[in-house]
């Protein structure tokens, strides 16, 4: 008897239009739950040399060069403006927290454009299993209809069909597991940059009375 080719290749080329649709969205899903994972990755480790930058002034009351676009430039640009913005009548402990909320104003908007497409993966990780369930279900429901039509119900006729129906639930697994665990990774290392970040500024607005260095 000649081997069975149960290589996803070959599954694809045999199955239904509905199952290779189905694989198609996955192996898409796949493809885009990687390419978020990387940009974050690469979006983690700026956020958190910035954070590094922050804990620095906040330590040693120094002023680095920051480069124009950064996170860190930002948050000291907007305490600086709120810093010179002097209110009448203002108190000192008024005057620190419109600083600090200042500061917190624009690390939130850095975050919210440093998060785009992270819900993507939450998105897959969710979704991933039951698209390929369903493949599943229709890829069995056309092997039963099949074996019915060849009325024969060896092996070597149902192992195929089976296959590919099965195909589509470890597709959706492959998709999915990656996405879950990199969103819940991905998710705790932004909120924990972030309240890094946000140390830092209360730091600095403390040190302002003392030291010059905004």
């Amino acid at each position: 008897m000649a081997p069975v080719d149960l290589s996803l290749s070959a599954i694809f080329q045999q199955a239904t239009g509905v199952v290779q649709a189905v694989l198609i969205i996955l192996m898409l899903c796949s493809v885009g739950c990687w390419a978020i994972i990387l940009e974050k990755a690469v979006v983690l480790i700026g956020l958190s040399r910035q954070a590094k930058v922050l804990e620095t002034m906040a330590a040693a009351g120094g002023l680095p060069a920051l480069p124009t676009s950064s996170a860190a430039q930002a948050i000291v640009a907007n305490g600086r403006q709120e810093w010179n913005d002097a209110k009448a009548g203002e108190s000192a402990a008024d005057r620190r927290d419109r600083i600090e909320r200042a500061m917190r104003d624009a690390l939130l908007e850095h975050l919210v454009t440093a998060e785009k497409r992270l819900p993507y993966l939450a998105t897959i990780g969710s979704s991933a299993p039951f698209i390929g369930l369903f493949g599943t279900v229709w890829g069995i429901m056309h092997s039963f209809a099949a074996i019915a039509v060849a009325n024969e119900t060896s092996l070597a006729v149902v192992a195929p069909g089976i296959a590919e129906a099965l195909s589509t639930t470890a597709v959706g697994l492959a998709a999915a597991i990656p996405a879950s665990i990199a969103y819940n990774k991905i998710a705790s290392d932004f909120s924990g940059t972030a309240r890094r970040i946000s140390l830092a500024i209360a730091r600095l607005v403390r040190r302002m009375e003392g030291a010059a260095i905004l």
